[in-house]
């Protein structure tokens, strides 16, 4: 997430019915756009402080979770600095602890070191030998970290608990998208959608209508092309696709893909091309479920989906050269 550039367009205001206001709000957040809606009829809190408020939250996120940005909470703990006590940096902490508990180790936000190292590798066509990804898987994840950050007078010192390394980017976009869904909620708000990347909705849009949210087609060349167009009923759901299609390098005639499983320390060999996977508890659980299901695979994460009623996914796999696809009963999609 890099540091968030001023705002483009403030506010535009939507005509739906009389007795809606929506409201959209839209700028630069964490190396791209967001784009928030909202019907905000009923809501007192004037319209500039509803924008001011969200890009404050957004500031609050970069300046705590970043990692691009190096003066945020989280890469000055990365660096070995005792940081002040952050309410939303305990509360990402204890998210992803919880995931990687989950998932059994398959989602491991505290394996920066790992990641980094097949990054670098991508990026200077050296990949890490086998004794160093040995080492790494030794020295680093969630299993040597306790459930809870020590808070000692206020602060957390990483020296505590081993100065360890940690990266969000499978879970921070999501949780982005609660954070400011749940401050619209606090205003009273019932049909919003909030895009940071990821997304979160519910309700209805300017039109009257349940939300739609297009899934890209995982095809190299193909910019933008929908497979289909997830409708969300109505109801609130955080919406995210995770894919390796446009993240891989090939060496050696070797293709190798940029999703790496913290437990074996490789990237993974599988055929599941792209996940999307919808909750209807956060994005940020959405976020961090495409990613888990990224990492086991195709039969794996079908057994996710279809284990949590919290949850609905549609995945794009490849076999016998063909792509095809696997939709959980509840996914809707339209063609």
């Amino acid at each position: 997430m890099r540091k968030i550039l001023p705002v483009l367009l403030l506010l535009l205001l939507l005509a739906c019915s009389p007795k809606a206001r929506y409201v959209e709000f839209k700028g630069y957040a964490q190396g791209g756009t967001y784009t928030v809606k909202a019907n905000l009829a009923g809501v007192s809190v004037p319209v500039e402080t509803v924008r001011d408020s969200i890009e404050a939250l957004l500031k609050q996120i970069d300046t705590t979770l970043s990692g691009y940005n190096k003066a945020s909470l989280l890469s000055r703990f990365n660096a070995g600095e005792k940081i002040p006590a952050s309410p939303m940096f305990l509360e990402m902490y204890a998210l992803s602890y919880g995931y990687w508990m989950r998932s059994e180790g398959a989602l491991d936000c505290a394996a920066a070191p790992l990641y980094d190292a097949w990054g670098f590798g991508f990026k200077h066509q050296s990949f890490p030998s086998e004794a160093d990804v040995d080492a790494l898987r030794a020295s680093c994840g969630f299993g040597l970290l306790p459930a809870e950050l020590p808070v000692r007078d206020g602060f957390i010192d990483p020296a505590e608990i081993g100065s360890p390394k940690l990266n969000y980017n499978a879970v921070a976009q999501g949780y982005s998208c609660d954070v400011i869904a749940r401050y619209l909620y606090s205003l009273g708000v019932k049909d919003m959608l909030v895009d940071i990347g990821e997304i979160w909705c519910d309700g209805v849009n300017p039109a009257g209508e349940p939300w739609s949210v297009g899934v890209q087609r995982p095809e190299e060349g193909t910019d933008g092309q929908l497979d289909g167009v997830w409708q969300s009923g109505g109801r609130p759901a955080g919406v995210v696709t995770s894919g390796n299609y446009r993240k891989f390098y090939v060496k050696d005639g070797h293709k190798y893909a940029h999703t790496v499983d913290p437990r074996s320390g490789y990237p993974v060999e599988h055929s599941l091309l792209s996940a999307t996977v919808v909750s209807s508890n956060s994005a940020a659980e959405a976020d961090a479920v495409a990613t888990w299901c990224m990492v086991i695979g195709l039969q794996e994460a079908q057994q996710v989906l279809l284990a949590d009623p919290a949850l609905e996914g549609y995945l794009i796999y490849e076999e016998e050269g063909q792509m095809r696809q696997w939709a959980s009963p509840g996914f809707t999609l339209r063609q």
